[in-house]
C-alpha cells in the first residue's frame, strides 16, 4: 500500500505524481487552447514536446536544492 493512500489521497497517488498530473493537465488545456480545441495528428509531436518540457520543469521543481 503506498503513502499516499495511507495519508488520505483518494487516487493513491504521491504528491510527485499529483504535481506532475496537474502539469500534464494544465499543459494540455493550454494545446487545446490554442489549436481550437483539437489536436490534428501531425500536431501531435509538438503538443508531446511541449508537456515533456513541463513535466521535466515540474520534477526538477521537485528535487531538493544542494
Amino acid at each position: 500500500m503506498s503513502d499516499a493512500y495511507v495519508v488520505g489521497d483518494p487516487d493513491g497517488f504521491s504528491p510527485l505524481q499529483v504535481e506532475l498530473r496537474d502539469a500534464i493537465a494544465r499543459e494540455l488545456h493550454a494545446q487545446l487552447a490554442l489549436r481550437g480545441e483539437r489536436i490534428e495528428l501531425a500536431d501531435l509531436p509538438e503538443v508531446s514536446y511541449q508537456v515533456t518540457i513541463q513535466v521535466e520543469r515540474t520534477i526538477r521543481a521537485s528535487l531538493p536544492t544542494r
